[in-house]
C-alpha cells in the first residue's frame, strides 16, 4: 500500500515566505492556492491505492460497499478503508528472541501417556483469488493476522491434541513418529477425525507401573479411510493449507529421559546382538574355514587317488598289452608249431610214402642188402673170434677146420637170404626202379 505524506513544517514555512514576498492581495489567492495543494497532498493518499502483485485487495468505501481486486496496479480509494492479503501467508509457531526475552510459541502435544511435548515449525496458508470468498474472509477474519488467529491457529491446534492423543510419547519417538506428522497434516488441512477411546493394560514407562490406560484410536470407515468430525474450518473459504514444515520436537525432561534410558537399552541390546552376531560369524567362519580345510585337504587325497588310479590304469594298460603281445607271440609260436608239425607229418607222410613205393618196386631191396650186411658183418665178426683148426691136432685129416666154418658160414648166409627174401640172383629187370618213383622235395 502507497501512501503519500507531506511535512507540514515545511509547509509553513513556505506559506510564511509567501507572505512576505507578495502584495496583500496576491498573498490572499496564493495562500489559499497553498492551502488547497497541502489538502490535496495530505488527502492523495485516501484517493488512490496501488496493489502489489503479491498481495490482493479490499476496500470499504464511504457507503460501505466492499470492493475486491486480485491484480496489481492503482485503483480508486475514494476516501474508503484500505485492506490487504497476502496471497500466501506463513503462521509459525517456534521460539523466537534475541537471547535475553525469548518468545515460546511452540504446540503443546499431549500423549497418552502423560508424556509432553512442544512442537516447533511452521505451515503455509493460501488466500484464494475470486472475490466472493475473499470478501467472505474479510467480513469474518477482518486481517491476514485473524486468519492466522482464529483459522489456521485452530485448526493447528486441534490437530496437534488428536494427534497425540493416538500414541505413546516413546512411540512418537520411535516407531510412529512419521504417522504423528501424518495425522497432524491431515487433520490440520482436511478437518479433525473421529476418536473412540478404550482401556488397555500395559506398563507405565514413566512411572514403571502397570496401569490401565485409556488409548484414543482413529475411527475408519470400510475402506480404511479416517471418518471426520468435521471439515476444515478453513475449506469453505477457499483458504488451502500446505503441509507442516517441522523444525523439531522437544520433549518434557521426564520424556527425555525416558528415552535416554530406552536409547541406553537399545545400544546395549544392539551391543549385545552384534557380539552375538559376531560369534555367530566367526562360529559360522571357523567352520567354514574347518570345511575349507577339509575339502583341501580332501581334494589333496582326491588329487593323489586320481593320480594313483591313472598310474595304476596306466600300469594296467601296458600289463595288457604285455600280455596281449605274449598271448599274440604264443599263438604265432603255436600256429609256428602247428604248421611245422603239419609240414613234418606231410614231409614224413611224402618219405614215408617214396620210400614204400621205393620198397614196392624194389622189394625193400636196399634195406634187406643193408641188414644182409649188418648180419653178415656181424656172423663174421664173431666167426672171425672162434678157433675153427686146432691147434694141436692128434692125427686127422688136414684142412677139415676151414671146410667147417666154410659151411656155417654158407648155412647162415642162406638162411639170412631166406628170411630176408633176398634173390641173390641179378636180372637185369628187377634193377630197374619204377618210372613214377621221383623222390620228394626236401
Amino acid at each position: 500500500m502507497i501512501r503519500s505524506h507531506d511535512n507540514e513544517s515545511e509547509d509553513g514555512g513556505f506559506v510564511s515566505q509567501l507572505k512576505q514576498q507578495l502584495p496583500s492581495g496576491r498573498k490572499l489567492a496564493y495562500s489559499l492556492v497553498a492551502i488547497f495543494g497541502i489538502a490535496f497532498g495530505s488527502l492523495s493518499g485516501s484517493l488512490i491505492e496501488n496493489l502489489d502483485a503479491s498481495h490482493v485487495m479490499v476496500i470499504q468505501k464511504l457507503d460501505g460497499t466492499l470492493d475486491c481486486y486480485t491484480e496489481p496496479g492503482p485503483y480508486w480509494q475514494g476516501f474508503g478503508s484500505v485492506t490487504t492479503y497476502p496471497r500466501r501467508g506463513t503462521y509459525k509457531f517456534d521460539a523466537v528472541g534475541d537471547g535475553k526475552t525469548k518468545i515460546d510459541e511452540g504446540k503443546g502435544l499431549q500423549f497418552n501417556d502423560g508424556g509432553t511435548g512442544k512442537l516447533y515449525g511452521q505451515i503455509n496458508w493460501q488466500m484464494p483469488i475470486d472475490c466472493k470468498s475473499i470478501v467472505a474472509i474479510h467480513k469474518d477474519f477482518g486481517s491476514a493476522p485473524g486468519i492466522e488467529e482464529r483459522g489456521v491457529q485452530q485448526m493447528v491446534k486441534t490437530a496437534f491434541t488428536l494427534s497425540g492423543m493416538t500414541m505413546t510419547s516413546m512411540e512418537s519417538f520411535a516407531e510412529r513418529k512419521a504417522e504423528l506428522f501424518e495425522f497432524i497434516n491431515d487433520q490440520a488441512q482436511n478437518g479433525s477425525y473421529q476418536m473412540r477411546t478404550r482401556s488397555v493394560e500395559r506398563m507405565n514407562p514413566i512411572t514403571g507401573k502397570a496401569e490401565t490406560a485409556s488409548v484414543a484410536e482413529v475411527v475408519r470407515d470400510n475402506a480404511g479411510k479416517p471418518m471426520r468430525q468435521h471439515g476444515s474450518i478453513l475449506e469453505q473459504y477457499g483458504i488451502t493449507l500446505q503441509p507442516l514444515a517441522i523444525d523439531h520436537l522437544e520433549y518434557s525432561d521426564v520424556v527425555k529421559a525416558q528415552i535416554t534410558a530406552r536409547q541406553d537399552a537399545l545400544t546395549q541390546v544392539t551391543v549385545s546382538q552384534a557380539k552375538a552376531a559376531k560369534s555367530i560369524q566367526d562360529a559360522i567362519t571357523f567352520e567354514k574355514d574347518g570345511q575349507a580345510a577339509a575339502a583341501k585337504t580332501k581334494w589333496a587325497q582326491e588329487a593323489l587317488k586320481a593320480t594313483a588310479v591313472t598310474l595304476a590304469e596306466q600300469e594296467k594298460a601296458v600289463a595288457i598289452l604285455a600280455a596281449e603281445r605274449e598271448r599274440d607271440t604264443a599263438r604265432l609260436g603255436r600256429e609256428a608249431a602247428e604248421f611245422y608239425k603239419q609240414q613234418q607229418i606231410l614231409k614224413g607222410e611224402g618219405d614215408a610214402a617214396y620210400r614204400q613205393k621205393v620198397m614196392q618196386a624194389n622189394g625193400a631191396l636196399e634195406q634187406k642188402l643193408a641188414t644182409f650186411e649188418k648180419v653178415m658183418g656181424k656172423f663174421a665178426e664173431e666167426f672171425g673170434k672162434q678157433k675153427w683148426v686146432p691147434e694141436v691136432q692128434m692125427g686127422g685129416v688136414a684142412g677139415s677146420g676151414s671146410n667147417s666154418a666154410q659151411a656155417m658160414i654158407d648155412l647162415l648166409s642162406t638162411k639170412a637170404a631166406r628170411d630176408l627174401g633176398l634173390d641173390m640172383k641179378m636180372s637185369a629187370s628187377r634193377a630197374e626202379a619204377p618210372a613214377d618213383l621221383t623222390p620228394p622235395k626236401k
